[in-house]
């Protein structure tokens, strides 16, 4: 299984103390994020962005520096550079808090990147949010805490939950309808599955 991760850090809701260099890991900065990761000792492979949120242009050996008047967020221009180079695996730091404007962008860059087929996960202090579209994502039984699914896609058939407080067998879920909110991890392997259109998925963050 391909181990590289695309990290990629935003101006949001940060106290992360778990990102590291690693030799599988791209490392990318968009705009104010680079505050974030500075503030754990952590220096960027990459840095992008407008730096309309940063209010100066840094001065890094790679940093991609963005038109203002753009039609994608610094997070997105983030991520394609991580696509140019063969990620496969997108994790999303910062991505949360602050604008809510900006966490909804965020959340739409995690769709797009699930109909691209890559896998993406907007990381915030205490949960994990990503989607799965005509798919399924497995939970080892160690998790604890709540888990939300919820249909993005207009509709959501054929949807699954095992191994929760409360399952669902072959569901169909709408974008209007909050059915799948605050269910609970019960110490067994886990699983949501959705058989024909996009789940969006929140769950506690498992901590060591």
């Amino acid at each position: 299984m391909d181990k590289k991760v695309c990290i990629v850090v935003g101006a949001g809701d940060f106290s992360e103390t778990q990102i590291e260099k690693d030799e599988n890991n791209l490392i990318i900065a968009a705009d104010g994020g680079l505050l974030n990761l500075e503030k754990i000792g952590v220096t960027p492979d990459i840095v992008v962005g407008d730096f309309d949120s940063l209010g100066y242009v840094p001065k890094y050996e790679n940093i991609i520096t963005l038109n203002r008047d753009k039609d994608i967020t610094d997070t997105w221009a983030g991520i394609e550079e991580g696509i140019k180079r063969g990620y496969k695996i997108f994790k999303i730091y910062g991505g949360t808090g602050g604008r809510e404007s900006h966490t909804l962008a965020n959340i739409q860059n995690l769709i797009k990147l699930t109909k691209m087929g890559y896998c993406g996960e907007i990381i915030s202090e205490n949960e994990v949010i990503t989607a799965v579209e005509n798919g399924e994502i497995t939970f080892d039984k160690n998790e604890k805490g709540f888990i939300s699914v919820f249909a993005y896609s207009h509709r959501a058939e054929g949807v699954f939950l095992k191994n929760l407080k409360y399952e669902l067998d072959g569901a169909t879920l709408t974008n209007t309808e909050p059915l799948g909110v605050s269910n609970e991890f019960i110490g067994k392997e886990a699983k949501a599955q959705v058989k024909n259109g996009i789940i969006l998925i929140v769950y506690n963050r498992k901590r060591d």
